[in-house]
């Protein structure tokens, strides 16, 4: 007998033993599914895990947001950035913005852009994640990776406080992006690198209710 008819030999005498699995109760979930943070909270929590992450991190309201996305975008002295084809934020005119709709721009026109500025699908305030899902608000996965600079804009009724909250807002059958902080990765000897798998600088405003 091999090593492998040896294992499923005893499995099959250890299901004989338990009756195949009767009577046995289903396992329950033993992870929270909803978090209690909510309302400026839930805003404080996201922005202080996002900061841990390296991610630049503003609060605007309705009536600063313009004023927000103009100083953070004039800072990186930005002049062109590629857009999602249905952004609706409100953009200085000191820059340029590109719509990547069809054909869209391929990875060597994107990398030529200063910046990329998005909305967002969803965002986990116990993890510092956004969420994007390639809604027209959000674009293409690629112009949210390929440019060295996102801009992402982040309401307060789109955040929540714990993943499984966020997993029931989402559609598995759309292309998931889940962004915690900078791309970053270490090499052999621990080294942090940046860059690597998307852009190298987040910078993220929230805006409150």
């Amino acid at each position: 007998m091999s090593a492998r008819d040896e294992m499923l030999a005893r499995i099959s005498a250890a299901n004989q033993a338990a009756g195949a699995g009767a009577g046995v109760p289903s396992p329950s979930p033993s992870f929270r599914t909803s978090g209690e943070a909510s309302g400026s909270d839930l805003l404080d929590l996201l922005a202080g895990r996002l900061t841990d992450y390296r991610a630049q991190v503003h609060i605007a309201t309705a009536a600063t947001l313009a004023g927000e996305i103009s100083a953070a975008l004039r800072r990186r002295e930005t002049r062109r950035i590629v857009v999602p084809p249905v952004l609706r934020l409100p953009l200085p005119d000191f820059v340029t913005a590109i719509a990547d709709t069809p054909p869209f721009l391929s990875p060597a026109e994107l990398d030529t852009f200063d910046g990329v500025v998005t909305r967002a699908a969803a965002a986990i305030a116990e993890t510092g994640t956004i969420v994007l899902d390639g809604s027209p608000d959000q674009g293409r996965r690629a112009i949210s990776l390929v440019p060295d600079y996102h801009l992402c804009v982040v309401e307060a009724g789109q955040i929540v406080h714990l993943v499984p909250e966020a997993v029931t807002r989402l559609s598995a059958a759309r292309p998931l992006t889940w962004i915690s902080g900078p791309s970053a990765t270490s090499d052999i000897e621990l080294e942090r690198v940046e860059g690597v798998h998307g852009p190298r600088t987040l910078e993220v405003i929230l805006v409150s209710a």
